[in-house]
């Protein structure tokens, strides 16, 4: 559903050469997965005999009694619909392999054989097996069935969008150039690695990081399960630890020495990889240098399997990362980007100020800190920044007083120019009635406050830096030509969830005295709002940005999605169901939802004459690199999608 799989990797217990034992084990995990709805379920390298057996592979009641308990599986998996890889050692053109094989109901679908083989002190792989490359057959006769052999199988599902499969098998994946990297060019979506990797003091470390690069530079699913308690600790000892990767993101990972048996489940979002792939143009570059290997395909039909839960995460905030050290990391990363690309269009123009207006609010509070960080950056004295302060009919004592207070704490040119007379003479001279409080009362005084900007930047050889962030450029909640427009805007980059955190993170930095903090503590508890509108009887804004567009944290939660991956509305709506659940209602996040793409392509056109300002994460609306859509695009296609939702 919605292009999601259900992956899983087991860590069964086993017993060395009790190839009864152990598939008693493999039946008992491969019950327990068709109770959690798994589409695709890999078990650890060698599973049925176990990996650890030595010159036991040699011996032929060994090998055949592995055969054997591969009949029994496939005898009691023909109604069991899940992909299932099970590894054992098989013999073929007068060799013997060390394989992965792929069942689906009862069925063997086919032979995978291992491709590097470890030739080192406590693994002697060489001694016992053949690698792929030394396969002659391309079939081979097994449990009374002829099924292909060979590292070139891709497992493709005629009926799941995008559900192609690719194995590779333990020292596979540590060698320079795995065949998981081929396979996934040749159209592998998820790659299954049964392995059996000993732990060592650091190796874990290293499995995890080799598992999760791979992944990302395959962009797969990466489902690796490897060999835990029950192997042999003649000389090394199994911990079972088995990862699910997404991409380069770990989703889940098996307790390492656990002596219980372990099933670690996780949904993959096909369609997203597949997004991700051909947006990297680079992912098939391989292919027109140097080639490809020739891949056979094998399909298999596979009924899709309606599951009543989601084993994946959906962070609410897909801007914000939930740990504290890279949220810090990250916020540090922002600022530096932010406030060197200032930095560069303040010394490349030959400016002699920064010009800002400051409102007291999120976006002109986190321009303004980025300017400072600018000029010390530069080594010049921050009085070169101009901060004005433009009181209108909407300006509450709040918003001015934090304005005023920042600007002396962070010491800095401060200015104040009203612009209540210069609009009431413009609402004169156009014969607009300042008793209708309409879009021209408010997009006059925004258009006022940019003029005063631009002329005084002219004035005093300065350059105007922008307040506004990604999430008001999505929605086009700017005035055109008014604060939409400046000579360089340094939020363009940073969704409005993710201004928050920046000016949290620098209150909270210990970079300021404590008076400076106060203020931006009380700026992040104001509601948004661009205060064209007179407050209320209690001098209170009157005029809050979240009721009148949506909530924030909704719409940058839309964008993510809508322009990192391209998902059809009703998938982003499956996904901000569980993200939000608890929070907003279906029929709350559906309107806002609806509201984000009519205002999203309507507003298109501001966005195609967007001043200059730096890119900060993946996600950015600039016409001239990572979003180029036509202003007079229609959006019927998504909201009619919308309306049936």
């Amino acid at each position: 559903m919605y292009g999601l799989v259900r992956v899983a990797a087991a860590v069964p217990k086993l017993a060395v050469a009790d190839t009864s034992y152990n598939t008693e084990e493999i039946m008992q995990l491969i019950h327990e997965a068709t109770t959690k709805d798994i589409n695709v379920l890999v078990f650890p390298e060698l599973c049925i005999s176990a990996y650890t057996c030595s010159d036991l592979f040699f011996q032929s009641p060994l090998l055949k009694a592995c055969v054997n308990s591969l009949t029994h599986i496939i005898e009691n998996t023909q109604s069991v619909n899940m992909i299932i890889a099970v590894s054992l050692p098989i013999q073929c053109d007068n060799q013997t392999f060390n394989c992965a094989i792929l069942l689906h109901k009862g069925k063997i679908l086919g032979v995978v054989p291992k491709t590097y083989l470890p030739n080192y002190s406590e693994f002697y792989e060489e001694r016992w097996f053949s690698s792929s490359a030394d396969l002659i057959s391309k079939e081979i006769k097994l449990c009374g069935q002829t099924v292909p052999i060979g590292n070139d199988l891709i497992f493709t599902a005629q009926n799941i969008p995008n559900l192609s499969i690719g194995v590779e098998i333990c020292e596979d994946l540590w060698s320079p150039i795995p065949p998981s990297s081929y396979l996934s060019m040749g159209g592998a979506t998820v790659i299954l690695n049964p392995s059996a990797s000993n732990e060592l003091a650091t190796k874990y470390e290293y499995r995890r990081s080799l598992v999760s690069h791979q992944s990302a530079n395959t962009i797969s699913a990466y489902v690796y399960s490897s060999a835990g308690f029950g192997e042999s600790t003649q000389d090394v000892v199994f911990s079972g630890h088995s990862m699910i990767c997404e991409n380069g993101v770990i989703f889940k990972e098996s307790k390492r020495f656990s002596k219980e048996h372990q099933l670690i489940v996780a949904d993959v979002d096909l369609e997203q990889l597949c997004n991700d792939r051909k947006k990297n143009t680079s992912f098939m570059s391989h292919k027109k240098s140097m080639g490809l290997p020739l891949f056979r395909t094998i399909y298999f039909d596979m009924e899709e399997i309606e599951t009543k839960t989601l084993e994946r995460t959906i962070i609410p905030k897909p801007f914000v990362p939930r740990d504290d050290q890279k949220l810090s990391q990250r916020c540090s990363d922002i600022f530096n980007i932010q406030l060197s690309g200032l930095a560069k269009r303040f010394l490349h123009t030959q400016a002699k100020t920064l010009i800002i207006g400051i409102s007291g609010g999120l976006d002109s509070t986190l321009a303004l800190l980025v300017a400072a960080k600018a000029c010390d950056y530069v080594g010049i004295s921050r009085e070169s920044i101009i901060g004005v302060t433009m009181p209108g009919f909407g300006t509450t004592d709040r918003t001015y007083n934090n304005a005023v207070n920042l600007m002396k704490a962070l010491g800095i040119t401060t200015k104040e120019i009203s612009i209540k007379d210069a609009s009431l003479q413009h609402f004169k001279d156009i014969d607009h009635d300042v008793n209708i409080h309409d879009v021209t009362y408010e997009n006059t005084q925004a258009r006022e406050r940019t003029q005063i900007l631009m002329d005084l930047a002219n004035k005093e050889n300065g350059l105007v830096v922008g307040t506004g962030d990604l999430s008001e450029l999505a929605l086009g909640w700017a005035t055109y030509n008014g604060d939409h427009m400046s000579m360089y805007g340094v939020n363009s980059g940073v969704p409005k969830t993710l201004v928050r955190v920046l000016v949290d993170y620098v209150a909270n930095s210990g970079s300021l005295d404590e008076a400076s903090n106060a203020i931006l503590f009380d700026v992040l508890d104001t509601p948004v709002s661009p205060e064209l509108l007179p407050p209320n009887e209690n001098g209170e804004i009157n005029q809050k940005t979240e009721d009148i567009v949506g909530p924030y944290e909704l719409h940058d939660f839309f964008l993510y999605y809508v322009v990192r991956f391209g998902f059809s509305p009703a998938k982003i709506m499956y996904f901000a169901e569980n993200a939000f659940a608890g929070v907003y209602q279906r029929e709350i996040i559906l309107k806002w939802l609806k509201n984000f793409y009519r205002r999203f392509f309507n507003q298109q056109f501001k966005r195609s004459c967007l001043p200059d300002g730096p890119k900060v994460g993946t996600i950015n609306l600039s016409p001239r690199g990572d979003w180029r859509m036509p202003s007079d695009a229609v959006s019927n296609v998504w909201l009619n999608e919308v309306e049936k939702l």
